[in-house]
């Protein structure tokens, strides 16, 4: 089940403990490790099994005042394809729509450089995410970053009542 995670520490340690088991996509080490320093101060969701062991996260940052990006997420391998990224990516949806925010975004490597990547487009293809551009510079070239976004229902008609009503 998804659960909201609120203490720092317990954000750190999850991310930690699922992202040095996905070395496929968080194996440089320094950029991992930012990864789980970051995700002690954010928005933060985890798939909790029966027995209550993490095995899922997504953290969400503001990128502007009408934009969240998913940062990271991750599920343990031997889960993949068993929904938990799904339930993770609409807890994080909801929570974005809640907040007013009117695109969700994430980043990752362009489709056809490498298969696990290729599975990861997909997956956020499957949520709903639509390909914006690709950044070829923003990591190096031969990872070049395809932006992903997702319009959110009901943010800009809010916005647009409150700006009416001003």
């Amino acid at each position: 089940m998804v659960r909201w995670i609120q203490d720092p520490a317990a954000r750190q340690s999850i991310a930690a403990e699922i992202l040095h088991a996905l070395p496929q996509w968080f194996g440089l080490p320094d950029s991992t490790a930012q990864y789980v320093r970051t995700c002690g101060s954010l928005p933060f969701w985890t798939w909790l099994e029966e027995d209550g062991a993490p095995s899922g996260f997504i953290a969400l940052q503001e990128t502007s005042p009408c934009a969240a990006e998913i940062l990271c997420m991750g599920v343990l391998p031997h889960l993949h394809r068993r929904g938990i990224g799904a339930a993770l990516g609409r807890a994080a949806r909801d929570w974005a729509i809640g907040q007013g925010y009117e695109f969700l975004q994430v980043k990752t490597v362009q489709r056809g450089r490498y298969p696990e990547y290729d599975r990861t487009n997909a997956f956020y293809e499957a949520l709903g995410f639509r390909p914006l551009e690709c950044l070829p510079e923003l990591w190096d070239p031969h990872n070049p970053c395809q932006l992903y976004i997702m319009a959110l229902p009901g943010a800009a008609a809010e916005r647009d009542s409150h700006a009416a009503g001003a």
